[in-house]
């Protein structure tokens, strides 16, 4: 089946091709997920909102760019939302806890799950370090260091997701790469 035909049978809400969307794109999605959130349950969960976007939002689908950069542009979004609010949340929880209303969370036992095939490092306290180093990152560089180093998207891939010019996300990507080092450099200085 073509792509413009699968479309078709999506936007007629076909049962057969639901069925066949989750096939080919559940693991990448969750892969994905996961190289932004790494927290199996949070990852699960952020990959169902996915889906459920992409059947409630397949009948607006233009075709300006593939399926598979369209579904990875919403798995994207989906995760810098989570992380948005989970952010907004450990903020709320910090005010609260000067105000004296509540105990503060714990921000450093939120990386639980790293067990992501993109990253080959073997110490989970490594992974904890570099995936909070990719946090402090500006959220441009974030997206874009996250889906190439951890998700291994190559940088036009990288372009169509995001919706910049290959040109912009090499620049970032080397602003990214920049700003990790000098992260990583301070934190390697005060662990010393």
């Amino acid at each position: 089946m073509t792509e413009t035909k699968f479309i078709e049978e999506l936007k007629l809400k076909s049962p057969m091709a639901y069925s066949q969307l989750l096939d080919d794109y559940q693991q990448k999605v969750f892969s994905t997920c996961i190289s932004f959130v790494p927290n199996k349950e949070d990852a699960e969960d952020i990959a169902q909102d996915v889906f459920i976007e992409v059947f409630n939002s397949i009948s607006k689908f233009k075709g300006d760019s593939k399926l598979s950069t369209w579904i990875y542009r919403i798995t994207t979004n989906k995760c810098l939302e989570f992380i948005r609010k989970r952010n907004t949340k450990k903020r709320f929880a910090f005010l609260q806890s000067i105000t004296g209303n509540t105990i503060p969370m714990d921000k450093t036992n939120y990386f639980t799950e790293i067990n992501h095939p993109g990253i080959l490092l073997e110490h989970k306290e490594l992974n904890e370090t570099l995936f909070k180093a990719i946090n402090n990152l500006p959220e441009n560089q974030s997206v874009v260091f996250t889906l190439h180093k951890i998700d291994g998207k190559s940088y036009q891939e990288i372009s169509e997701i995001t919706q910049r010019s290959l040109s912009s996300v090499e620049s970032i990507m080397f602003r990214a790469k920049k700003n990790l080092q000098s992260i990583l450099e301070n934190f390697y200085k005060n662990e010393m």
